[in-house]
């Protein structure tokens, strides 16, 4: 015990990241040695090269997408606090915790997971998802799995049935839409401790 609380007391503003993840303090110890395991030369920041280092990011189709998640436009770093915010998305939603009144909206909520799935598609950041970034996704994770002819097709029936207002793209409110069937606290989660 004694351990843990000298490691959290090494972490500024510890009470108040922990207030805005839901991370417990065991999580927050645990993340903490992730990302000093990360930022092997002990800079206090990590790159997006550092990430490399994690082999299912590695793997993953989009792991570059994911990696670039973490990095906020024009910046090249991503302090502590920020690693575990950005993790905080994949944190099973807790169906216990009590919503304190004027607080914001969790960071694992499921609006904010659908925010942060779909600016993984949204690369030019103008809020829509356009049919050549949806088929950059498609063409990562499905790859040569399927023909180019496929994948357009694919990506072409995905904007027609989310696409309410026809404007051959997808805004958020589309893409939340038509994901309301889908489970996405369960997609979007990653049992950080068992």
């Amino acid at each position: 015990m004694g351990s843990t609380n000298s490691t959290l007391l090494k972490i500024p503003n510890v009470e108040v990241l922990m207030r805005e993840t839901g991370f417990s303090p065991a999580h927050i110890i645990r993340l903490h040695d992730r990302f000093k395991a990360l930022d092997k030369e002990g800079r206090g920041y990590l790159c997006p090269q550092d990430f490399g280092a994690i082999k299912e990011l590695a793997m993953n189709p989009i792991g570059d997408r994911i990696i670039g998640a973490f990095f906020s436009p024009g910046k090249e770093t991503v302090d502590f606090h920020t690693f575990v915010k950005i993790l905080a998305h994949f944190r099973p939603v807790d169906k216990d915790r009590p919503k304190e009144p004027n607080s914001p909206e969790p960071i694992n909520s499921r609006s904010n997971k659908l925010k942060f799935a779909f600016q993984l598609y949204d690369q030019d950041k103008d809020g829509k998802i356009s049919r050549d970034e949806l088929l950059k996704v498609l063409r990562a994770m499905l790859g040569m799995q399927v023909t180019e002819e496929q994948l357009e097709s694919i990506a072409d029936r995905t904007i027609q049935e989310a696409d309410l207002d026809r404007d051959d793209a997808i805004s958020f409110e589309e893409f939340r839409k038509s994901l309301e069937k889908v489970n996405i606290d369960h997609k979007m989660s990653i049992r950080f401790l068992r």
